[in-house]
């Protein structure tokens, strides 16, 4: 390690050259990163409702239907000449509609008023036609826009497909936006606590280089989610700077003595460990997402934690080279600290410290039984604020209603079976409808008998199609219980069977992320404890910090409970990991420094030294993680992101007042147990002098 660090201040220009192009290469892949924004391909390939979805498209005609267009003002006729001009737009695999239920030529020559009111009015209805249509996947933004100039302001377009055009629209700019929002407020709050001008902007070059590198080797995965897209360059901005920090902070310490060169070496050296073991947990944190089948966290948990090893790797290599560079000019812009003095603040925690443990103990446990009572919702929470899919959503709404399909695949066997199920599946709260070749067609009727193109809708070789319209919201307690009784009720019929659609596919996410909890949470805190407990040699000490920091996870997530609120269920999986990982380094450094003054002090004038010492490095990496979190917050239009950047905000306050308020006093109190599970402790055995 010390030739690996000699050579990277030996040939620091080199280093530079080397970490420019690599930025520039990722500069380039940015821009060939594809980005999904479905969260349905993200369920286990062997969930039924994915199963349901690839069984459709391989022996079905058309997809499942993904969006639905309202033409206003619209005859038959020229409802059917839309389906044919929208069939043709690119992106754009199939168009349902009516004549496909009952037949075009019956449609055509049979009045409106002696068809069956109850199969019509889910597709026409005074003078509006309802056209659900399945948009390929990628596709969404510029087939929806497509779309939007065939029908002009003389129609409407919702659905998934629609709202993830929206999300595609916006996703790239929100980036930027967020980026545009929180460098300058990271630039005054590094200002504030640096002594130079030009510092501030070493440790965003440092980590934004990092952050460009990582954008670029997303490349090399065949997609990934727009969630991961979105929160990944904020989160690794964050989460990393501090290591930027600290390094070049131990660098001024030792330029008062060192040449820049042996200044440098000796603070590569110091600053390693500290930094290494900082990373590791946040790493460890994200990985921790690895271990969800729900695909989303292993997307998330993947490039964050390539995100965080790269920033390590700019921190520990580029850093040190760009310093060597510019030192003179860091010299030549230097001003006075503008960083006040926290030893009374210091002395103020130091004083309310038992106060500060009571309350604690008396809101964890309330907390802890609040989070775990939680609502959740596990879609994406509705479609984008101030879009036209949010206005053109509520006019099908307003006209259509609320349209949840449920489409149920059966094995292929006898029209009776089929028959029987269909009345079952009627009487089932919250269904409206029942379509099916025995309700649409008749069972008495054979299939050679009907139009082809009608018996494709419902019949595949090896399978019967039926489509239930529900009044039911999209998920929720009612929505969940339908998807089951639709279950049960088919299994009283058919050995297997397969249903899909909004509803079906929440109820499975539902069921996998929740197997994916406990899994994940374990392993983020086995993790994080074991490297602690190889930091510190220490048993005692992860159990501290670890119960301090899930105290302030707790807290966090108990606020939806209190205010009556739902919760993104995907926001609380992710910070329940990222909060963990990304804050236990306060409580880290601030319970390595009380060890080290220990050797020399009495436990209370030691934990007060440290907090004198500490407090504005912890306030600061707290500022700027928490910027990250509520600039996500402000300037995403998706709700999960923005949740979610809610959740990390807040959260990352949370867990600088249980650190800097709640973790000195367990420290002191639980100090005698600490010397006696810790190898080495060499803790001062001198008793505070008496004045």
């Amino acid at each position: 390690m010390k030739k690996l660090m000699q050579l990277v201040i030996k040939h620091k220009k080199s280093v530079l050259i080397i970490f420019i192009i690599l930025a520039a290469i990722g500069t380039f892949l940015s821009t060939r990163v594809s980005v999904n924004y479905d969260m349905v391909d993200y369920l286990p390939e062997d969930a039924q409702s994915t199963v349901a979805i690839s069984i459709i498209e391989e022996e079905f005609v058309g997809d499942a239907p993904n969006a639905r267009v309202m033409l206003e003002n619209v005859t038959i006729q020229q409802a059917l000449e839309y389906k044919v001009k929208l069939s043709a737009i690119l992106g754009v695999s199939s168009v349902s509609w009516l004549d496909d239920v009952i037949g075009k030529d019956n449609l055509i020559t049979t009045p409106l008023e002696f068809l069956d009111n109850s199969i019509t009015e889910n597709y026409y209805k005074d003078g509006n036609a309802l056209l659900s249509i399945s948009i390929k996947s990628g596709q969404e933004l510029d087939t929806v826009n497509a779309i939007y100039d065939l029908i002009g302001d003389n129609g409407a377009v919702g659905g998934d497909a629609a709202n993830s055009s929206a999300f595609q629209s916006m996703t790239e700019s929100e980036v930027f936006s967020a980026m545009a929002f929180i460098i300058p407020i990271i630039l005054i709050i590094l200002i504030f606590s640096t002594k130079s001008w030009l510092e501030p902007f070493l440790f965003l070059i440092t980590i934004g280089v990092a952050v460009v590198i990582n954008i670029g080797t997303t490349a090399i995965s065949d997609e990934i989610s727009y969630i991961t897209q979105t929160v990944t360059p904020i989160l690794q901005l964050a989460v990393s700077m501090d290591y930027a920090i600290f390094l070049l902070h131990s660098f001024y310490e030792y330029r008062s003595t060192h040449e820049p060169n042996e200044a440098m070496q000796l603070a590569m050296r110091r600053s390693l460990p500290t930094v290494a073991a900082s990373a590791a947990t946040t790493i460890i944190g994200f990985l921790a997402l690895i271990f969800m089948r729900f695909g989303i966290g292993s997307d998330l948990g993947f490039h964050l934690a390539k995100g965080v090893i790269l920033s390590f790797l700019s921190v520990m290599v580029f850093l040190p080279a760009l310093t060597l560079v510019s030192y003179k000019l860091i010299d030549k812009t230097k001003h006075r600290s503008f960083a006040p003095s926290f030893s009374k603040v210091s002395k103020g925690i130091s004083k309310l410290r038992i106060p500060f443990l009571i309350l604690a103990l008396i809101v964890v446990i309330p907390c802890f039984i609040a989070q775990s009572r939680t609502s959740f919702i596990y879609g994406t929470g509705g479609s984008v604020e101030g879009s036209r899919v949010e206005k053109d959503t509520a006019l099908i709404e307003e006209t259509f209603g609320k349209e949840n399909l449920l489409v149920l695949l059966v094995p292929k066997e006898t029209s009776g079976k089929e028959a029987d199920l269909c009345d079952e599946l009627s009487s089932i709260s919250n269904i409206t409808n029942v379509v099916s070749y025995v309700t649409a067609v008749g069972a008495e009727i054979p299939p050679q008998y009907v139009p082809k193109n009608v018996v494709n809708q419902f019949y595949s070789e090896n399978y019967s199609r039926i489509i239930l319209y529900t009044s039911m919201p999209e998920e929720g307690e009612q929505a969940f219980n339908t998807v089951k009784s639709v279950l049960d009720s088919t299994a009283k019929h058919y050995d297997s069977y397969y249903l899909t659609g909004r509803s079906a596919t929440l109820y499975d996410m539902k069921n996998v992320i929740e197997i994916d909890t406990n899994i994940v949470n374990l392993v983020a805190i086995i993790g994080i404890f074991v490297v602690i407990l190889i930091t510190f040699r220490s048993i005692t000490v992860p159990v501290l910090l670890v119960f301090t920091i899930e105290t302030a996870i707790w807290i966090n997530l108990s606020f939806a409970y209190f205010t009556d609120n739902t919760l993104s269920y995907i926001g609380y999986l992710i910070i329940s990991t990222v909060q963990l990982g990304a804050t236990v380094d306060y409580a880290i450094l601030l319970t390595n420094h009380y060890l080290t003054e220990r050797k020399n002090l009495p436990k209370k004038e030691a934990m007060y030294k440290t907090l004198t010492d500490n407090l504005s490095a912890i306030l600061v990496s707290a500022s700027i993680l928490a910027a990250g979190g509520f600039t996500l917050a402000v300037t995403s239009g998706n709700p999960i992101v923005s949740e979610l950047g809610t959740l990390l905000g807040r959260g990352t306050l949370l867990s600088f007042v249980m650190v800097i308020c709640v973790l000195p006093t367990l420290l002191i109190i639980f100090d005698k147990t600490i010397q006696k599970t810790t190898l080495k402790n060499a803790f001062s055995l001198h008793k505070k002098t008496k004045k």
